[in-house]
């Protein structure tokens, strides 16, 4: 079968590349084209066009490119004309690909979608397009299931892909000898754990008003090391005059996952990467801090109890957010000290975290039950 996938972001092209392995080994014939990355051609597929030249953050970076943006969508309708493919797989990136479904389903391809666009956080209007136009729904997160059947709309839940993603880095990492791990090769010989991890975000606005706050924490806790994930892109002027004032803080690019591996806490910006962070069993807390009056209008708009991945699967507090106001050093101290030293609520957020990925690995993988649910919708 010929199969057009598309994705338009990093975490779009590991989830496809996953996703394509696991349907070329269902389908021995697969022929696959797609927009996404250099992981997903390395499984097999034609790439198109990569990722790189379609991320376009932010209201006003959206205005400047419009022209290029629609010129991409009509290649994109172009080449999927030209290649006619069995089905077209969208894999998130809503603003793009939601338009791309409309157009595939009128013109009479099969259309599923792989990673749900956030619906239930806003614009949930665009159920009714998804509905209309996307002829399978396969989710990610359990709770967009119940949100789904409110709209009479049966999709099917496949578990969350980044629990394979991060079982598949500790199986490997763990492997290698000391010297060949990532982190200890960029941290000079005096850095050695317990180390706290700081992930403060990846556009310069939010890191130049939650780094400041996590920074002063290290004061507090001089026997940790506090190690900052660099932001893809970012070089370290960026980072230096943050850093500069404190005798216990580094920082680190492209290694994530080796520091998370290796943390003992971590203060945590909202987004995946709270969800990441619970997945290596790493005790956070969670920090957000944005712009008033953006908040004040988010607040209006988004239509969610939580802001972290976390909490908002297992549907309650498991581990604290401290949001705008509440976002201080002192509350910050507070909050790591107590993860530190207190081994009863340890405890019980590790019993959390078992549940979380219980939860989100029901069946198995999730790119390897999506392959599965995309091969019977075909042969039905």
């Amino acid at each position: 079968m010929k199969y057009y996938i598309i994705a338009g972001e990093a975490s779009g092209d590991l989830h496809g590349s996953n996703l394509i392995k696991h349907l070329h080994q269902l389908d021995n014939s697969a022929d696959i084209r797609c927009w996404g990355g250099d992981m997903m051609q390395q499984q097999g597929a034609t790439l198109v066009k990569h990722y790189r030249d379609l991320a376009f953050m932010g209201f006003v970076e959206v205005l400047m490119n419009l022209r290029t943006i629609f010129r991409n969508i009509d290649f994109c309708k172009q080449d999927i004309a030209a290649y006619k493919p069995d089905v077209v797989i969208f894999i998130d990136y809503p603003g793009f690909n939601i338009r791309l479904a409309k157009w595939a389903k009128q013109q009479g391809y099969k259309t599923i979608y792989y990673i749900s666009p956030q619906v239930w956080a806003w614009k949930e209007n665009r159920v009714k397009t998804i509905k209309a136009y996307v002829d399978k729904m396969l989710v990610i997160l359990p709770f967009e299931k119940d949100f789904y059947s409110k709209w009479d709309y049966k999709v099917e839940y496949v578990g969350h892909p980044l629990v394979e993603v991060i079982e598949e880095y500790k199986r490997t990492a763990n492997t290698k000898p000391d010297d060949q791990q990532g982190t200890r090769n960029q941290e000079p010989p005096s850095i050695t754990p317990p180390i706290i991890a700081l992930l403060p975000g990846s556009r310069k606005q939010e890191i130049n008003v939650k780094l400041p706050i996590m920074l002063e924490v290290s004061k507090a806790f001089p026997q940790y090391h506090f190690i900052v994930a660099k932001a893809p892109g970012m070089d370290d002027e960026f980072y230096q005059p943050f850093l500069a004032p404190f005798a216990n803080v580094s920082a680190v690019g492209g290694k994530t996952y080796d520091l998370l591996n290796r943390s003992t806490a971590a203060l945590v910006t909202s987004g995946t990467a709270t969800l990441e962070t619970a997945l290596f069993g790493v005790p956070e807390v969670v920090c957000y801090k944005g712009n008033k009056i953006s908040f004040a209008i988010a607040k209006r708009i988004v239509k969610i109890k939580y802001i972290s991945l976390v909490n908002l699967i297992m549907d309650k507090q498991v581990v604290k957010e401290l949001i705008q106001d509440d976002l201080t050093t002192e509350n910050c101290i507070k909050e790591l000290k107590d993860l530190l030293e207190n081994p009863a609520r340890q405890k019980h957020l590790q019993k959390d975290y078992a549940d979380l990925k219980a939860l989100l690995s029901q069946g198995g993988h999730a790119s390897s039950n999506a392959a599965k649910v995309i091969m019977e919708f075909m042969e039905e």
